[in-house]
């Protein structure tokens, strides 16, 4: 089995992209931990992924949790060789709509959270281990409703180079890998109706220059390139969009 041996950590692993990167690692014989918010999500990941599995509650927002997550991956797991930090929360509005409250949750979960995360869970990884960042396409460029959360997903990627720099000495990878449009049960933003989730699908397939949204394990695959087959690879940000940030156009 291609992952025998293998142990992962994938915070924001309950559902969508971080589920599907989580079972393709239980599938391939690795161990992993998986951590999320909702207990629904939990006890839901725990059927889905089986007794090669383990699923805890850690709010990446809450510095308390972060320290208590690195004590219990120490005791569960012990050294890890995938860190794979995909947590992350989007709230779309208008600039002038945003709120100190909105601003601060999304920094809170998407960079303060994932920071931390990294200088606590780093410690742990093996000598030729690698940690994969989950950003987003709206990383670069500028869309309108969605300034604040763009900001946190630049940061983040600006911390992948720097968390790069920071492990060489100890053989870590740090990568990044930027979906776009991505069929997930969320779609990504917090709080969407089912016909508001519909129609963003919709809006995906039409701006996509592959004319469709990707799916959750295509993103778990490349997920696992990074963190386990790109073994001269660091500090890179590797795009799942379907051409979109690319800035590619079908031909008329």
């Amino acid at each position: 089995m291609q992952y025998q041996g293998k142990n992962a950590v994938v915070i924001g692993g309950t559902h969508g992209m971080g589920l599907a990167t989580a079972r393709l690692l239980v599938e391939g014989g690795a161990r992993v931990l998986v951590t999320g918010r909702n207990e629904k999500h939990l006890e839901a990941a725990r059927d889905a992924l089986g007794e090669r599995a383990q699923a805890i509650r850690s709010d990446a927002a809450d510095m308390n949790d972060i320290a208590l997550l690195g004590a219990v991956v120490g005791q569960r797991l012990g050294s890890i060789d995938l860190l794979h930090v995909n947590v992350g929360i989007a709230e779309l509005e208008p600039f002038e709509l945003v709120t100190e409250a909105s601003y601060d949750r999304q920094f809170a979960v998407n960079t303060k959270g994932a920071f931390f995360t990294v200088q606590r869970l780093s410690p742990l990884l093996r000598r030729g281990g690698a940690i994969v960042m989950t950003s987003s396409v709206a990383d670069e460029g500028g869309e309108a409703g969605m300034s604040v959360y763009s900001a946190t997903k630049a940061a983040l990627v600006s911390f992948a180079s720097g968390f790069a720099a920071e492990l060489l000495t100890r053989g870590v990878r740090v990568n990044v890998v930027s979906p776009g449009f991505i069929d997930t049960p969320t779609k990504g933003v917090a709080g969407l109706s089912h016909e508001e989730r519909e129609a963003f699908k919709q809006v995906g397939d039409s701006v996509t220059p592959m004319q469709r949204n990707g799916t959750a394990e295509e993103v778990a695959r490349a997920v696992l390139f990074l963190g386990f087959e790109a073994t001269f690879t660091t500090g890179a940000k590797l795009a799942v969009d379907g051409g979109l940030g690319q800035k590619i156009s079908a031909p008329q």
